[in-house]
């Protein structure tokens, strides 16, 4: 059984500029709060297949995480995958769907989060954390917002 959860912010960009700066790790740290830094594991323009490193100070502690695109239909719809088996988390699978959607001169993102893979007491908090990641991914759209609409 899975997590879910959703989270849709206007932006008064294009479509495009809204799907590049979802996609530019290299500005990330300009907008995304607690962020430490991110490493490449490839090179080039994210495709599908690409990963990296993504380092967050959260909670007092600094906690790192790997990603992955895992589709990319540009500009309308980016899936990114984080293994939690891979980073601090050490359980389960987290999918970030953004799908962009443009309305005159807005865009519309909506970010359909999914934590799949808990077992255990980890199912049970992740439950009760569920609202947890819907408040920090409505963060980070936020940060994005005001940084594309400068």
């Amino acid at each position: 059984m899975s997590i879910q959860f959703e989270v849709k912010r206007s932006f008064k960009v294009s479509k495009q500029m809204a799907y590049n700066g979802l996609l530019d790790l290299d500005s990330a740290k300009q907008w995304m709060q607690g962020l430490v830094g991110i490493e490449r594991l490839d090179e080039g323009p994210l495709q599908v297949g690409s990963q990296w490193l993504e380092t967050r100070r959260m909670f007092g502690q600094e906690a790192t995480e790997h990603f992955e695109v895992v589709e990319l239909k540009e500009p309308d719809k980016i899936v990114l995958r984080c293994d939690g088996t891979k980073g601090t988390t050490g359980k389960g699978e987290f999918v970030f769907t953004y799908i962009l959607a443009s309305s005159g001169d807005h865009t519309e993102i909506t970010l359909n989060g999914e934590i799949n893979g808990l077992t255990g007491f980890a199912k049970f908090f992740g439950k009760m954390m569920a609202g947890t990641f819907k408040k920090a991914c409505a963060k980070d759209l936020d940060a994005l917002k005001r940084y594309l609409e400068k």
